[in-house]
Parts: C-alpha cells; sequence; structure tokens
C-alpha cells in the first residue's frame, strides 16, 4: 500500500547546470513526493545546505564537511569574439599563442564581467562550456581548451542530512532504473550529456573530497537499519519511499512542508 507523502526534497544547483531531467524522472517515479529545485550562487552551497535544502549540484570543491559524489567533468572553452583569429581553430591550446587571458579560470569570479571584456576585444577567458552558453553572449564563440581537465560537478549534501530520500534521488541522478536495488551498480551514461557540452560522466562513482570515503561506509552500515542514530534532529527511523515504501521520510525537518 502506498502512503500519500507531505514531505518535500529541495535540490539546489549553481549555475550552468540543468537538473530538469532528474527531475522529471523524480516526478514520475516518486509522484507523492514534491521536489523542489532552487537555483544558488557558485559561492551559496554551504549556506544552501545550512538551511532547508537537501541536496546541492555544486562544482568541486566543496567542503570536506559534506559528502558528494562525483558526477560528471565539464568542458573547459576558451571565450573569444566571433572574427578573433582563434575562432578558425577547432581547439585551443594558450599555452603556444601570444594572447592576454582576461581571466584564467576554471570559474570566473564574475562571469558577466569577463565577458564584457571578452566582448571588448581585450583578450579571451577561460570557464566551463555549460557557463558560456548559460551566458548567451551572441557576439562571443567558444573554442574547446587543450590540455584541461575542465571542471567536475558533485552532488553534495550534510551527513546528517542523509534520508532514504536522498538515497532514491541519488539513484535517479545517477541511471538507477526502478527495478535495480541499490547495491546493484549503477546504469552506465546516467550523469551525461548535461546541457548538451559534451561533458563526460566520472568514472567509478569516484569522490570529490576525502571526507567522501566515509559515505559509501555509512550506507552500507546504515543500509535498511533507519536513519542515524543519536538524538539530532534527524534520529527518527527513516520509512521506504513510495513504491512500496512506508512511513514519513527522515528529513522532515527540511522536507516536510
Amino acid at each position: 500500500m502506498l502512503v500519500c507523502m507531505t514531505a518535500a526534497l529541495t535540490i539546489a544547483f549553481v549555475p550552468g547546470v540543468s537538473p530538469a531531467k532528474w527531475a522529471r524522472v523524480w516526478r514520475d517515479r516518486f509522484p507523492s513526493i514534491e521536489l523542489v529545485l532552487r537555483p544558488i550562487g557558485a559561492d551559496d552551497v554551504d549556506d544552501a545546505l545550512a538551511g532547508d535544502v537537501d541536496m546541492v549540484f555544486a562544482r568541486v570543491p566543496v567542503s570536506d564537511a559534506h559528502h558528494a559524489i562525483p558526477l560528471w567533468t565539464e568542458t573547459a572553452v576558451v571565450a573569444m569574439p566571433k572574427d578573433s583569429p582563434l575562432a578558425e581553430l577547432p581547439e585551443v591550446d594558450l599555452a603556444g599563442k601570444d594572447v592576454h587571458v582576461v581571466d584564467p579560470g576554471p570559474v570566473p569570479a564574475d562571469i558577466d564581467a569577463a565577458l564584457d571584456l571578452v566582448e571588448a576585444n581585450v583578450g579571451v577567458a577561460v570557464l566551463p562550456q555549460s557557463l558560456f552558453r548559460a551566458a548567451s553572449r551572441k557576439a562571443l564563440v567558444s573554442r574547446t581548451l587543450v590540455g584541461s581537465p575542465g571542471t567536475q560537478i558533485a552532488l553534495a549534501w550534510r551527513a546528517e542530512d542523509a534520508s532514504e530520500t536522498t538515497e532514491e534521488f541519488i539513484g535517479v541522478v545517477r541511471g538507477r532504473t526502478t527495478n535495480s536495488s541499490r547495491g546493484e551498480q549503477d546504469q552506465p551514461g546516467g550523469t551525461d550529456q548535461v546541457g548538451g557540452d559534451g561533458s563526460r560522466p566520472s568514472g567509478g562513482g569516484g569522490k570529490a573530497t576525502a571526507a567522501n570515503k566515509k559515505t559509501v561506509a555509512k550506507r552500507s552500515a546504515t543500509k535498511g537499519t533507519g536513519a542515524k542514530s543519536g538524538g539530532g534532529k534527524n534520529s527518527t527511523g527513516r520509512g521506504r519511499v513510495q513504491r512500496g515504501m512506508k512511513g514519513k521520510p527522515k528529513r522532515g525537518s527540511k522536507g516536510n512542508r
């Protein structure tokens, strides 16, 4: 018997990340649990998680105080005017070019200001392709930066905020199907094609920070046993969510709207 849930899962995301495709899967799979999407600034990750946000799509590095799983790597590009000689190249190696870089990235502190300078022919700027596309500067074009490792997107959350609901969202993001269990390997390709920017999923479900080594152990230790024990705000036992899941998700403090 399915129990109607009143709790909500609040997911924040930094500029350049679009969670729309996962939101569609979630709302189809768990229609009784409201999914709230909230755009935040690149520097607002810690504040968001300290508030009523359950999880955040953030750029690495994230605070060691949070758990995080790496998802995909964004392609780094060089932004330049359309009439720049560099625009004739399929990709750009800045190390071999005599060109002024107004901001070497990987993520400019002020993207609009950096691109304003590029439009003024002051130089070029380096930034993730997703952010360049989001800026929608018609006078500029981008070319892939040779030799750049790119920037990594991770899904981050606080340890005390972990719940059955957040576990299910992780499964959605990583491509887990409705018929696969959490112990099975996630479906490949579940986190690529973000914004069509050529990003690629990180291999092996690795870790974004050293603190994430604790994540797998915590999941294994708590799997099927309920929420984290102790007298904290989330010390209630967690039921399963939707499809055969009974009870209220642990995250009533943030998710109960």
